[in-house]
């Protein structure tokens, strides 16, 4: 089955890809809820964050034929990522905080 341009590096089709990257914003909350996570491991996080949400821009206007509910999915995926960007965000403020009180 063809893939938009953005997918077709992932290998998956757009309903398979935007579950992958729903999974990986969970994993990556997950992670900064435990906390300890490096700066350079949050770096990492906003990265492949910010390139996921680009791949799934290009998606979104590849002009590549889509029905509703896949295109409400893809703003849905949108919107993972940008609350994902936010948690990591608020766990960074956090843990600077702890550190100043405990400092």
């Amino acid at each position: 089955m063809p893939a938009p341009s953005g997918a077709e590096t992932e290998h998956l089709c757009v309903l398979h890809f935007t579950l992958f990257i729903e999974q990986e914003c969970a994993e990556i909350r997950r992670a900064m809820a435990l906390g300890g996570v490096a700066h350079e491991r949050q770096v990492e996080f906003m990265q492949k964050i910010a390139d996921r949400g680009a791949s799934m821009v290009n998606v979104a206007t590849s002009g590549f034929p889509m029905s509703d509910e896949l295109k409400a999915r893809i703003l849905s995926t949108l919107l993972t990522l940008m609350n994902c960007r936010e948690n990591i965000d608020r766990a960074a403020m956090r843990h600077q905080a702890l550190r100043r009180f405990a400092g």
